[in-house]
């Protein structure tokens, strides 16, 4: 408890930084946005428990320091990122390719082809692990989070608190986007949002490559 109060202002910066990160729209959250919608709540949860633990993840790695590894080794984060923006090209083709289906006459919470839960699970976790942003973000929330020399008490604090405000937002997504309006949102501006989707995937896609080359 000692270790809580010694560091709060810093654990509230840590906190604050990582809470903005993970709010703000990005691949991850816009993923299980489309889920809910298109696919009802369950799935929408499933993934972002997959996110979450794509995020936990992450959390690990920058915790055992394998961020300086990735820094020191740039091979291996250029490998990385060519990874994740082919992943982001295909899922902004599967977005771009949902724009041919009828917008009309369809039930959205019982899509006719649905993806076992076990892939959309990998989905999300996919998603998360091939973003080597995320690792970046979560060294930069620990150390701002912890002075030279912190104690494992002390990490265990700030990557625990992050990865329950992680869970939150990720969960609250799913339930609110899962709802009733937002399916009926969905069903009335499905193809905009397809296209918006399959546009920002594809822009991720392609910075995260061409940041590799």
């Amino acid at each position: 408890m000692s270790e809580l109060f010694q560091h709060w202002p810093q654990l509230m910066a840590a906190y604050s930084l990582y809470l903005v990160a993970v709010i703000t729209p990005g691949p991850a959250n816009l993923a299980i946005m489309g889920t809910a919608m298109n696919e009802g709540r369950k799935r929408g949860i499933v993934i972002a428990l997959g996110i979450f633990t794509g995020s936990f993840t992450w959390a690990m790695a920058a915790a055992l320091g394998l961020a300086a590894v990735l820094t020191r080794y740039g091979e291996i984060l250029q490998l990385l990122k060519i990874v994740g923006g082919l992943y982001m090209l295909y899922l902004a083709f599967k977005a771009a390719r949902s724009l041919r289906r009828a917008p009309s006459g369809e039930d959205l919470t019982t899509p006719v082809r649905q993806k076992s839960l076990w892939r959309v699970y990998l989905t999300g976790y996919a998603i998360h692990l091939t973003n080597p942003k995320a690792i970046f973000g979560w060294l930069a929330t620990i150390s701002l989070g912890l002075p030279p020399g912190a104690s494992a008490i002390s990490v265990a604090i700030v990557v625990c608190g992050c990865l329950l405000t992680g869970i939150t937002v990720f969960m609250t997504y799913a339930l609110l986007f899962s709802t009733r309006r937002a399916v009926n949102l969905y069903r009335n501006a499905r193809r905009p949002l397809d296209a918006l989707m399959a546009l920002f995937f594809g822009a991720a896609g392609v910075k995260m490559i061409s940041s590799a080359l």
